[in-house]
């Protein structure tokens, strides 16, 4: 008898998502960082937002990471996020856009500060 492959969840990504496949909430990105709202659970929730509810404890993730530790595809991780955001049970933040293109000046006055400092 073979048993389970490890790491493959036991409940197929489709069926925690209770068959929807798309978000509610498109602009939900991988990098989008979620937070709990701080409301009250209600009673009844499905099982796989639950769990995204108790890996929201420790403190804000972004979707991608929270599909790492529930060991869900990103999609369906942004299919529960944005259930939750609608019951206003979690709140959602676009990710940080990248900072502006670098000033080469800058750098180079740093590079020249720190060679001055480590000279003295």
């Amino acid at each position: 008898m073979t048993g389970r492959p490890a790491g493959r969840p036991l409940v197929p990504a489709y069926l925690s998502t209770g068959g929807v496949a798309r978000p509610s909430r498109p602009h939900m990105e991988r990098l989008t960082v979620l937070a709990l709202s701080g409301e009250h659970r209600p009673a009844g929730l499905p099982a796989a937002e639950l769990a995204l509810l108790d890996a929201l404890e420790g403190g804000s993730l972004a979707v991608v990471e929270a599909a790492a530790l529930l060991r869900l595809p990103v999609s369906a991780v942004r299919v529960l996020a944005a259930d939750l955001v609608d019951r206003n049970l979690v709140l959602a933040r676009a990710p940080i856009p990248p900072a502006g293109r670098f000033d080469p000046d800058l750098l180079k006055r740093v590079a020249d500060g720190l060679r001055a400092l480590k000279h003295t």
